[in-house]
């Protein structure tokens, strides 16, 4: 791996998809470090928030596609019904196995494979959420690593899942909101 090849990952669900746009819309177009998105969404309801939203950010957002190459200055969203998996020459790979943590895309799936591939360049960013899903992920990335923050469970509509994640001790830091707005704009 190229030294210094970094990745982004904001996983969340249950009240913290509006938090993650929110934040999407404070990076700057020229932000160097590519972006993963997962959040739980139902394939039974066609979404194409990215291609109307894409207008609203100055950096660019896309569904992810599969064997597409993760490029800096772009941020993929997980597609809705199939795991996003990282493979080893830094392309995305879509999956449509089973369920993990009840979703699909999952969180730790996601992040578990960027763990893999991208080691201590992987950092990871887990929101609210109404499930355990991406605790384990973050330990993956941890155990590899890579740098892992989660929402104070005290700011998120939903603590279940940075709480799980901190349950474990997964996280190196857990910071508000705006704590995680200050800690992404200095990775630029």
């Amino acid at each position: 791996m190229k030294k210094g090849k970094k990745i982004l990952l904001l996983g969340g669900s249950a009240g913290g998809f509006g938090v993650i746009l929110n934040l999407l819309k404070t990076i700057p177009k020229d932000f160097p470090i590519p972006i993963l998105v997962i959040v739980h969404r139902n394939p039974k309801f066609e979404s194409n928030f990215e291609s109307v939203l894409k207008n609203t950010f100055a950096i660019p957002i896309k569904s992810a596609e599969d064997k597409e190459t993760i490029e800096g200055g772009k941020v993929y969203f997980a597609p809705p019904g199939y795991h996003l998996l990282i493979e080893p020459d830094f392309k995305l790979a879509l999956d449509n196995s089973e369920p993990v943590q009840f979703s699909r895309p999952s969180i730790d799936v996601t992040m578990e494979s960027a763990s893999e591939i991208y080691k201590e360049n992987c950092i990871a960013i887990l929101f609210s959420g109404a499930n355990q899903d991406g605790a384990k992920g973050l330990l993956a990335i941890k155990n590899n690593g890579g740098i892992c923050v989660v929402q104070h469970p005290d700011s998120a509509e939903v603590a279940t899942m940075p709480q799980a994640a901190i349950d474990i001790n997964a996280q190196h830091h857990i910071y508000t909101t705006e704590e995680i707005v200050k800690y992404i704009h200095q990775l630029n």
